[in-house]
């Protein structure tokens, strides 16, 4: 679809039209690869149709030639009524090039059509996709609100036949709030201003709260991404951070608010990024954070025939104030006075249902959305401000019943040892431990992907079994150390990082042990993969080695 090299100033977005080709499909799967030579930052992108995003990534962090290059798949699959149509396509990569950051990305998009004989997805992609966006298409500019610069409130309407509603939310921090898991407390922010300046605060807890008409209708806690730049540099060379290149996006059933949103009238979505303001005494939920949160949003509708009309009763909304618990909070001082360290523990839990009753040609639903969530953070600051250590993790469980059903499980740990020195004439050394897992297990009718899709053709079943499995359980983590210095200059670094990921997939079936479908392990050192062993369901298996520094970001 596009070629383009992305090499800053006003050359910030691509700009082209998309037609549908001459032929019959029902999935798509798209191929971004890049290549970059040269000092450059880690950079988001992002690719609309239109006003709608479709897809977020960022980029990997290259070196000197002859660089690196990458490939990601992306299965497109979810957004099939856009691909029928014809559309224009916006791919967002915002560079810059002078002096310092030398390295342009050189970037191809290709798109693949299949017509798949066998349904295998969990649920038929929907019928209609409404972006919940600024709207920009029409300034050849990308559509993504930065909160809380700008106000992410967008006013639409909906049809008058819809069965089933998903919001789906993307949003990501940058800037202060990249790292927003290892913010502090509010009131301990200029705890540090002495030697390191005033820390990046509002908790380390954040909130994506999604609102209808002036109602919370449900929330996201933010997975933890850590970019290829993040923490320290060397730890993503080659192996980048989880779901860097593939910012994952947050599913909301709004299936309950569909006797309100289908009659006719225009409707009001707001996306909101909420932290914690506290006085050392009293905390609060804040919806002002700091500088910046990429967002925006979607609502995925499957229709009835023209013609039918949704009603129903307006929504239960059941939604507790967030609990809220800092514990163990003590600022230390050395014998001089100077505050030396700080430690404090952040606990917070929170619970949501929405429940409705909804009348379609498909008869009389209840559905109802739940949302169970718990967040922990013990968070301690040494050395003046110059270390800092988290040990954080968020659990989780949405879940739709009454009409169909979906649930999703999931539980993000993170643990981050991190050490930043900067010398009187602005030498930069870090250094740093990471270990991060994403641990994922969906069940039911979800908008996106599993990857179950490609285990539950029945052709594939080697054991003739007509049960296909009804849960996806996606297991990774990666674990490593690493150190970066840099000269005031920043026109040269020296880095060294060792990191290791396990990968593991699994299917389940009611009543039956979970089967393991695709396990993967690569180890890293220095540019170089060490060893990288893969094994599928189908009994193939692979075991790769490099001794030589490829450079690679895969």
């Amino acid at each position: 679809m596009i070629i383009k090299s992305f090499i800053g100033g006003a050359d910030l977005e691509l700009i082209g039209d998309y037609k549908p080709p001459g032929c019959d499909f029902n999935r798509v799967i798209v191929n971004f690869t890049a290549t970059s030579a040269g000092r450059q930052l880690d950079r988001l992108a992002l690719l609309y149709f239109g006003d709608t995003e479709v897809w977020r990534t960022s980029t990997a962090e290259p070196r000197a030639p002859p660089g690196i290059i990458w490939t990601y798949w992306k299965d497109m699959t979810p957004y099939l009524s856009l691909w029928k149509t014809p559309q224009k396509i916006i791919f967002d990569l915002p560079n810059l090039i002078d002096d310092r950051f030398t390295g342009p990305f050189n970037c191809t998009l290709t798109a693949t059509f299949f017509k798949s004989d066998v349904e295998t997805d969990s649920a038929p992609p929907a019928d209609l996709i409404i972006p919940i966006s600024s709207r920009n298409a029409s300034s050849n500019t990308g559509s993504a609100w930065q909160v809380p610069e700008r106000e992410a409130v967008s006013t639409v309407k909906f049809p008058r036949n819809a069965n089933r509603a998903v919001f789906s939310v993307s949003a990501n921090g940058q800037g202060t709030e990249e790292f927003w898991w290892s913010n502090v407390l509010q009131s301990d922010a200029a705890a540090f201003n002495a030697t390191v300046g005033m820390a990046p605060d509002g908790s380390p807890w954040r909130e994506v709260q999604v609102i209808i008409d002036d109602q919370l209708a449900g929330v996201q806690w933010p997975f933890p991404v850590i970019f290829t730049g993040g923490v320290v540099p060397s730890f993503h060379r080659p192996l980048v951070g989880l779901d860097a290149y593939d910012l994952r996006e947050h599913e909301i059933d709004i299936s309950p608010w569909l006797p309100v949103l289908s009659d006719g009238k225009e409707h009001t979505f707001k996306i909101k990024i909420a932290g914690l303001a506290d006085d050392g005494q009293k905390t609060i939920v804040n919806t002002t954070v700091g500088n910046f949160w990429v967002v925006s949003g979607k609502v995925f509708l499957w229709l009835d025939e023209e013609g039918s009309i949704t009603t129903g009763k307006p929504p239960t909304v059941s939604i507790s104030d967030p609990d809220i618990k800092i514990t163990g909070r003590a600022l230390g001082k050395n014998s001089t006075g100077a505050n030396e360290t700080l430690a404090f523990n952040l606990d917070v839990t929170r619970m949501i249902s929405v429940k409705g009753e909804v009348v379609s040609k498909k008869g009389t639903k209840n559905p109802e959305w739940t949302q169970k969530l718990s967040y922990t953070n013990n968070a301690t600051l040494g050395q003046f401000g110059r270390n800092g250590f988290n040990n954080f993790i968020i659990t989780g469980t949405d879940e739709l019943t009454g009409m169909g059903t979906y649930k999703s499980t999931y539980s993000y740990p993170l643990i981050v040892n991190q050490t930043a020195n900067m010398s009187a004439n602005g030498d930069l050394s870090l250094d740093a431990t990471l270990f991060q897992e994403l641990r994922l297990e969906v069940e039911g009718v979800g908008v996106y992907p599993t990857g179950l899709e490609a285990y539950n053709n029945p052709t594939r079943n080697r054991q003739g079994q007509s049960s296909q499995y009804k849960t996806s359980k996606l297991s990774t983590f990666r674990n490593g150390t690493a150190v970066f210095n840099m000269p005031a200059d920043m026109k040269s670094s020296s880095a060294f990082g060792t990191t290791r990921q396990v990968f593991r997939f699994s299917g389940g079936r009611d009543g039956a042990r979970d089967v393991e479908l695709y396990t993967r392990r690569v180890r890293a050192s220095n540019n170089t993969v060490l060893s990288d062993e893969e094994k599928s369901a189908d009994g193939r298996e692979k075991v790769l080695t490099a001794s030589n520094p490829l450079g690679e970001a895969n």
